[in-house]
């Protein structure tokens, strides 16, 4: 009970004494300057600034995407009902091969059509035949030769018409010849595949009824297809047709991209202030899908400028510093300005000239010596 007084002044004069070892440390200043040792020199490597050339690049969010002059998208040539599916999806198919057959009751009825117009013009043939005859031996007047061959011209238009319908219907000429040779309706309609390529979309069911307006089927040829990507309008000189570009994959890292543009846009797109462009990409092995994200370099050649080696910048209270040799084991800890870095190395804007010599790599050892003797 006696001490009980002089407590608190006690506490009072500790935080005191705290306060001031706080604010000479405050004061104490990190040097700037380092030496290294022996065991450190051998851990660094020395590098003199020099002007090297420095290419520059426009970086791009890019998405993978169907070669759209590699996609066909297959409907039926007539109305009708699915009787027979012959593809799937992700399926393989080549030019020509059946993917589905329908049965149509107007392909029926237009090679019926057909077939009572083929039998028309075979009539009035054998009638303007008759009537040659009758005319050698004066029988009838020209005139009545001049009516049937009138007959038989408005018979053949309308087989043409009839065999045109045929053709519009999806039938070929090997059909039509063995409509002509047969004389047997057939009213199954097969619809086949226009290019080579896997089948990415399947939209019909066993016994639907289809038009032909309906889309059936979307094939597209895989083995190669766009990156695309949009450039803002403030950059769209960037881009040109032919430029160089580079791509990385998320999805694939260990795939190397690389090719030209292809394609850029003459219009900026309203909404987003932006230029699309367009590189194609070969895809032989089906690594790449479409929708995959990816990252679209477009690199141009540029000029000779100073470069510091991205692993000699210490980074320190928010700025950039790199470390001057002064003398041989002796180093000057300074900052300096930087711009992009590109391939390995960063632009210099300011604080190191030509010929000073700095520490390219081992920067982080020589700068965790630096804080070891501050703390000693």
């Amino acid at each position: 009970m006696q001490n009980y007084p002089f407590k608190p002044l006690k506490l009072f004069w500790g935080l005191i004494m705290l306060l001031l070892a706080g604010l000479c440390f405050a004061q104490t200043q990190v040097p700037t300057r380092v030496e290294a040792n022996a065991a450190l020199l051998k851990l660094l490597k020395i590098e003199e600034i020099k002007a090297k050339q420095v290419a520059d690049s426009l970086r791009l969010s890019a998405k993978v995407e169907l070669d759209q002059t590699r996609v066909a998208r297959i409907g039926a040539s007539v109305s009708g009902r699915i009787t027979e599916i012959n593809a799937e999806l992700g399926q393989e198919v080549k030019k020509g091969e059946r993917l589905t057959l329908l049965n149509s009751s107007e392909l029926g009825k237009a090679q019926s059509d057909y077939l009572k117009a083929s039998s028309q013009v075979n009539l009035r043939r054998l009638a303007v035949q008759r009537a040659e005859r009758l005319l050698q031996s004066d029988v009838i007047a020209a005139a009545e030769l001049q009516d049937r061959q009138g007959i038989l011209t408005e018979a053949e238009v309308d087989l043409h018409a009839a065999r045109d319908q045929l053709r519009i219907m999806g039938m070929s000429e090997a059909d039509l010849l063995r409509l002509d040779k047969d004389r047997n309706i057939h009213s199954f309609s097969p619809v086949t595949a226009s290019i080579t390529g896997v089948v990415i979309e399947r939209h019909i069911t066993l016994g639907e009824v289809v038009q032909p307006t309906d889309s059936l089927y979307t094939i597209a040829d895989l083995s190669q297809l766009w990156l695309v990507a949009e450039v803002p309008e403030q950059q769209a000189q960037w881009a040109k047709e032919g430029d160089q570009v580079q791509a990385e994959i998320p999805a694939l890292p260990e795939l190397a991209v690389k090719g030209e543009l292809i394609y850029v846009a003459d219009l900026v797109n309203p909404e987003t202030r932006t230029v699309t462009v367009r590189m194609a990409v070969a895809n032989p092995q089906r690594l790449l899908k479409p929708q995959m994200l990816a990252t679209l370099k477009i690199s141009k050649p540029g000029s000779q400028a100073l470069v510091v080696p991205s692993q000699a910048v210490v980074r320190d209270n928010d700025k950039d510093y790199v470390f001057v040799q002064t003398t041989p084991a002796h180093f000057e800890m300074r900052a300096v300005r930087l711009g992009r870095e590109e391939n390995g190395v960063r632009l210099l804007l300011d604080g190191l000239q030509a010929g000073e010599r700095i520490v390219a790599d081992g920067a982080f050892h020589l700068n965790s010596e630096r804080l070891r003797s501050t703390l000693e």
